[in-house]
């Protein structure tokens, strides 16, 4: 459980991630990116100003100690366009939250509906999680980080990420035109060649040759005599009978590698 001390230090991650976004990472005085942005009050607290987010902005230090506590009216005097355009991003909510926002709640309940148990997160609890535990920023460890339960978990440094690519199940044209745009070639027929098919991922072994080894790989083609495509690299590819190959796995649309 968190204490209400995390709890506070999370509150503060959020307001912060939703500025960010908010004021697209930049200081709303001068424009300044790539440097340590500051929360400020548009209208300062001493002159009754709330902590509302409609009220809050993003300043570098330099613009946040000019402006001290004045009202942004009298900070930006001189430059009435740029007064007048935090004025009106400051009242408007994000866009794109907006939109989230009128569809995740119902989605939340639907689930909820299942009698499962569900969890939802934000991008600064996420944050917050990340950065208590020391973790550096990928996709792959925000996911593990994301909700409650990513407030303590343990990632092992030599831990690999599986890689999972929607490939698909082939094309629709049975055949492929030539550059007039007529067919090239008779349409093809056959699916399943001695057992395999294209897009199986096999071994190919390979006793002698340019290629003597072990190679495995996805099946790029087949062909009605028996002889088969695996992909070698890049674009090549190494051609051999079905008999030197054996099969790990069957063709389902997806492809899949364990990233470095």
């Amino acid at each position: 459980m968190e204490s209400n001390t995390s709890g506070g230090e999370l509150f503060g991650y959020e307001i912060r991630e939703y500025l960010l976004e908010k004021w697209s990472r930049r200081c709303a005085y001068c424009d300044t990116e790539n440097t340590p942005l500051e929360i400020d009050h548009i209208r300062p607290r001493s002159k009754g100003g709330s902590d509302r987010v409609s009220n809050l902005t993003l300043a570098c230090r330099d613009c946040n100690q000019r402006k001290g506590n004045q009202d942004v009216k009298s900070f930006l005097t001189h430059d009435p366009k740029r007064l007048a355009r935090i004025q009106a991003r400051a009242k408007s909510p994000l866009k794109d939250a907006a939109a989230v926002n009128s569809t995740r709640w119902a989605i939340l309940h639907t689930l909820k509906e299942t009698g499962l148990p569900v969890e939802t997160g934000t991008g600064g609890r996420t944050k917050y999680n990340r950065g208590r535990q020391g973790y550096p920023k990928a996709h792959w460890i925000d996911a593990a980080c994301t909700g409650r339960t990513g407030y303590r978990v343990n990632l092992d440094p030599g831990m690999r990420i599986l890689s999972i690519t929607a490939k698909g199940h082939g094309g629709r044209r049975v055949t492929k035109p030539d550059r007039y745009g007529f067919p090239r070639g008779r349409p093809g027929r056959i699916k399943r060649v001695f057992g395999f098919s294209t897009g199986d991922i096999a071994r190919l072994r390979q006793p002698n040759g340019k290629y003597a080894g072990v190679h495995e790989g996805r099946l790029a083609g087949i062909r009605a005599d028996g002889r088969l495509d695996i992909q070698k690299g890049r674009g090549g590819k190494i051609t051999a009978n079905w008999k030197k190959f054996a099969l790990i796995q069957r063709s389902d649309g997806y492809d899949y590698d364990y990233a470095a």
